[in-house]
């Protein structure tokens, strides 16, 4: 007996697929003409395996090879590239999934997708299934799997997916490479100055101290060199250092909820950097919205996806002035152009699709010039950011220089005056 993979046509002139165990493909033919699905196409699943795995070019990977851990954005892209590679390939939606899970090198994705695959098996939809794990599909990601299941083109909202995710990593992966040496410069800078001003510079400053008046820099320098031994070699500096660790988590989760707004606005006001943020903002905006309503979905449905894909909390809360606008009867160009929060390029985008009836081909043709000026951006933040941290460390290092050298310069002076 073998598994078959088929397509058919049924009496009422419908398309369907779906799997079938029969002893060879004259039994499997038979087996479905007798329940009256005429056979269009039919592949041993085998085969079928065998062809998705040429396509996406992964092996399958034992479990005893699997690497547990969390689910990263790359695995999601990962996953979502190879789902549209086979559906656009003709297997089944579940034999997809199930596929694609045996292939998982993670534990973690490969256990999601377990939990997607028998969900659909127990007659669930796609989005349904993937809504049961929000913390790894967003709202976007679930929406846009509700669009294509109800218009029957998931396959091109996969594709489109794909094509968002691949953008976001390309944002990530530039940003963090291109601040990954800057920032272990920086940090090993800083750390080479604490041992420094703690252990090396005490000896020699408190030697010339009893010869000569220490000047202020010296005097500041000492201080700190003092607080920092007090807080690594005492019980109540210890303390502090917990307190102060404490402090931190607490502020992380405040600018995580209640204080999400104040910090967003506040990146949007930072030099150089809040126009990064703000453009990629942007370019998100126009591609999700774009992608939404070539996917049919309403404007009103795509702006409350849209809200929570921008990354900034008070972009986010100019699109729900925006919505409650648009629900009102305004088009969508007037409130965004009220806002003032976003560029006047994409008001007149928005005006002139809103008018011939292209709003979403023009959006997803502007997103890509939007994100040309975020590449743009990116690389003039990437270039002023390392030159910064380093100014910054050699004002900390030149401080320190000065403030050793006053006391030496002082004591030279002195001598030379006897």
């Amino acid at each position: 007996m073998g598994q078959y993979v088929y397509k058919a046509v049924n009496r009422t002139g419908e398309h369907i697929s779906g799997q079938i165990e029969a002893a060879d493909r004259k039994s499997a033919v038979s087996t479905l003409s007798r329940e009256g699905q005429f056979v269009t196409e039919l592949t041993q699943k085998t085969k079928a395996v065998q062809q998705l795995q040429a396509k996406i070019k992964l092996p399958v990977i034992s479990a005893g090879r699997l690497r547990a851990g969390r689910v990263r954005g790359k695995d999601i892209l990962a996953f979502t590239h190879q789902l549209s590679t086979a559906l656009r390939a003709g297997l089944p939606l579940l034999n997809a999934i199930e596929i694609i899970r045996d292939q998982q090198r993670r534990g973690a994705m490969r256990q999601k997708l377990c939990d997607i695959a028998e969900s659909v098996r127990a007659g669930q939809s796609l989005s349904e299934a993937m809504s049961s794990h929000r913390n790894v599909f967003n709202q976007l990601y679930i929406s846009m799997i509700r669009v294509g299941e109800t218009g029957g083109i998931l396959e091109k909202t996969t594709e489109q997916l794909t094509s968002l995710l691949a953008r976001d990593e390309k944002v990530k992966t530039n940003m963090k490479n291109a601040s990954v040496y800057p920032v272990f410069v920086l940090s090993l800078g800083l750390i080479a100055v604490v041992i420094v001003i703690t252990w090396v510079l005490p000896t020699i400053i408190e030697t010339i101290g009893d010869v000569v008046l220490l000047p202020l820099p010296t005097k500041i320098l000492m201080a700190i060199s003092d607080f920092l031994v007090a807080v690594f070699t005492t019980v109540q500096g210890w303390l502090l250092i917990i307190l102060m660790a404490a402090g931190f988590v607490y502020l992380f989760k405040w600018l995580r909820t209640a204080g999400r707004s104040q910090w967003d606005g506040f990146k949007l006001k930072i030099p150089v950097l809040g126009s990064v943020l703000r453009t990629i903002s942007v370019g998100r905006f126009a591609r999700t919205l774009g992608a939404l309503t070539k996917g049919g979905v309403t404007i009103l449905e795509s702006l409350a996806v849209v809200r929570d894909t921008l990354g900034n909390e008070v972009l986010g809360r100019e699109i729900d002035k925006v919505s409650e606008k648009v629900k009102a009867g305004a088009p969508l160009a007037e409130p965004l152009d009220e806002s003032g929060l976003f560029p006047a390029l994409l008001v007149q985008i928005t005006s002139v699709g809103e008018q011939t009836g292209r709003l979403d081909d023009l959006l997803l043709n502007a997103a890509d010039t939007f994100d040309e000026e975020a590449d743009a951006a990116i690389t003039r933040f990437m270039a002023i950011f390392p030159a910064v941290l380093i100014l910054l460390l050699a004002l900390i290092i030149g401080f320190i220089v000065v403030a050793t050298l006053l006391p030496l310069v002082m004591l030279h002076l002195g001598a030379g005056n006897f």
